[in-house]
């Protein structure tokens, strides 16, 4: 007698293209869940800790900074949860995250240049530099998404070819 090789359902082998979560991916789930809400609570701290009223420009930064460290936390406890495959729809999600950040940083860091009477072309040229590499790893993702939606639609022969 020979033994037939054990063959793997469409759905498993979809279940099988990106697990939910592996302990490489779990774990940086973790650290965003951790640095979001660190980040939340030190600049919270030191938001409500500045003694008198704050210039317009400051309570602009601490509240942009405030809302990206809740982005990141919001995504690391989203993503800690999540028990199904999801075909990179996380890194879609941090990616956009990321290029918010990088955008709303680099708006403030010109603001904040401009009315000290500096130039803004260095705030421009550091701020652009991150937006451009948040930009690719968006882009990145969102390949890798498709990639992974376009593998599934062939698996289960959806999508006629």
């Amino acid at each position: 007698m020979t033994e037939e090789e054990p063959r793997m359902s469409a759905r498993e082998t979809i279940e099988g293209l990106e697990s939910a979560l592996s302990k490489g991916r779990r774990m940086r789930a973790v650290t965003a869940l951790l640095a979001g809400s660190v980040g939340t609570a030190f600049v919270g701290a030191l938001w409500l800790g500045e003694p008198g009223p704050l210039p317009g420009r400051t309570r602009l930064a601490f509240a942009v900074f405030t809302v990206c460290c809740v982005a990141w936390a919001g995504y690391g406890g989203w993503l800690v949860t999540r028990r199904v495959p999801l075909f990179a729809v996380d890194r879609v999600i941090a990616a956009w995250i990321g290029l918010a950040a990088a955008v709303a940083t680099t708006a403030v860091l010109v603001v904040a240049a401009v009315q000290r009477g500096g130039g803004a072309g260095a705030a421009l040229a550091v701020g652009g530099v991150f937006v451009a590499v948040a930009l690719a790893l968006a882009v990145r993702a969102h390949a890798r998404r498709a990639a992974l939606l376009r593998r599934v639609r062939e698996l289960t022969g959806e999508g006629g070819g």
